[in-house]
């Protein structure tokens, strides 16, 4: 008997059982009182199998066949076990770093945008899927060879995808886009706010280098997000030839994430658990959002503030209409649409020439870098992040498309596909399920 499965996984169970099952040298009763040398089989055994006449010159089943069966048996039940639980361990391929923590195995279609055909530089680092293990012992640090590497790839990509794209280039950037960008005039910096990507703390690095405070623990929460209290300049408010100046001149950057963990991450914080109480999300955009596109019309219709209860796949079908309903609703509700709205949209990527893009994921060996290149990193600390709570989540996100069609999936993914090509993010698994 063998201690092995057919894939080579060892199974100390199946040793212990194979070790049992040996046969021995006791002798076996026969029908006649003589003896052999095959293994022993109990009085009770042979009893039950005499009343059903199975002595009667039969052959009797071992206790050796007996044991082997029941090692089979065994062996089944880990099989099964052990592939319960492969479906709750994460499979990505390499980070930028190389290091095994983020990416989606398959083979995906091609994806296309706009007309064109785009193929993504791939990232540095060995394809090799491997388990995803969280740790609390912090990530080293990268050198800065290794994050100049990171950083020229990430902007190599950028530009590549971007010349595909037809005409993006070229377009002015509008007052949408220089309203999300803020300006620290005194080390000339650009800093691009992307919603639910952490942009709370960057705007505390700020505040600290305009001067207010002298740490980011002393900035108060309450005045982050106030915008005639925390003193921080917007591009829009320059002159057109001010606004240039500093495109050309200042060193500027913004944060991505996995665009679909976005997503998730603006539903929750908006319409679930709105922890900055914007009672407005639930009051007026959830209602106005299941109203088109909630499928019982007798419960949209009456859809009312609180009791609204706003489903992620009403979202989804929300973001992904492309038939004009979303623009008219997008319109109403105005500014709250940055926490959904592409990176495009928000940071016109391939209009502004970025000095660098530093990913979530990858954020805590991100972050001295992109202060080093801004020449500020003597100056501040970034806040400290809890360990693991940037990495990729897999599993949360399968749980919440798991009840949005495959057919929702895919418009909700031509919206954002330019989010996943210009960044480097491989589309889902179950993008083509």
């Amino acid at each position: 008997m063998h201690c092995f499965f057919p894939l080579g996984i060892h199974c100390p169970l199946c040793c212990m059982l194979s070790k049992q099952s040996a046969p021995s040298k006791s002798t076996h009763l026969v029908p006649n009182g003589d003896t052999d040398s095959t293994p022993r089989l109990s009085r009770g055994v042979l009893s039950a199998l005499d009343r059903v006449g199975g002595l009667h010159g039969r052959p009797v089943m071992s206790q050796t066949m007996r044991h082997r069966w029941l090692l089979l048996g065994a062996c089944g039940w880990v099989l099964l076990i052990l592939m319960f639980a492969s479906k709750f361990i994460s499979f990505r391929t390499t980070d930028d770093y190389g290091e095994k923590s983020i990416a989606q195995s398959g083979t995906l279609p091609v994806p296309v945008l706009g007309n064109k055909v785009v193929v993504a530089t791939p990232l540095p680092g060995p394809e090799v899927p491997a388990v995803s293990v969280t740790t609390n012992l912090p990530s080293p640090l990268p050198s800065a060879t290794d994050w100049l590497d990171v950083s020229e790839k990430r902007l190599e990509l950028l530009s590549a995808v971007c010349k595909n794209a037809s005409g993006k280039t070229r377009d002015p950037v509008n007052k949408f886009v220089m309203d999300r960008i803020f300006v620290c005039d005194k080390h000339k910096i650009l800093f691009c706010q992307t919603p639910k990507v952490g942009n709370t703390q960057w705007k505390k690095v700020l505040i600290v280098l305009n001067g207010d405070y002298p740490t980011v623990d002393e900035v108060p929460e309450d005045i982050v997000h106030r915008h005639d209290k925390n003193h921080l300049r917007r591009l829009s408010s320059f002159t057109p030839s001010e606004i240039s100046e500093r495109l050309r001149l200042y060193f500027k950057f913004l944060i991505v994430r996995d665009p679909f963990e976005r997503l998730i991450s603006a539903f929750k914080d908006k319409f679930v658990e709105n922890p900055r109480f914007e009672p407005w999300y639930k009051t007026e955009i959830a209602p106005a959002i299941i109203r088109r596109y909630r499928r019982d019309r007798r419960v949209a219709a009456g859809a009312t503030a609180p009791a609204a209860g706003l489903r992620f796949r009403e979202f989804v079908r929300y973001l992904g209409d492309t038939d004009g309903r979303r623009r008219h609703l997008d319109y109403e509700f105005g500014e709250a649409v940055i926490h959904w709205a592409t990176y495009s949209e928000l940071c016109a990527p391939c209009q502004i020439g970025y000095s660098a893009v530093g990913h979530h994921e990858t954020l805590e060996r991100d972050v001295p870098h992109i202060l080093r290149g801004a020449g500020v990193e003597a100056l501040v600390e970034y806040p400290a992040i809890p360990p693991g709570i940037t990495r990729y989540n897999r599993t949360k996100v399968e749980q919440y498309f798991a009840g949005v069609s495959g057919a929702e999936v895919r418009k909700l993914y031509a919206r954002y596909q330019g989010d996943f090509l210009l960044f480097g993010y491989p589309p889902p698994n179950f993008l083509w399920s």
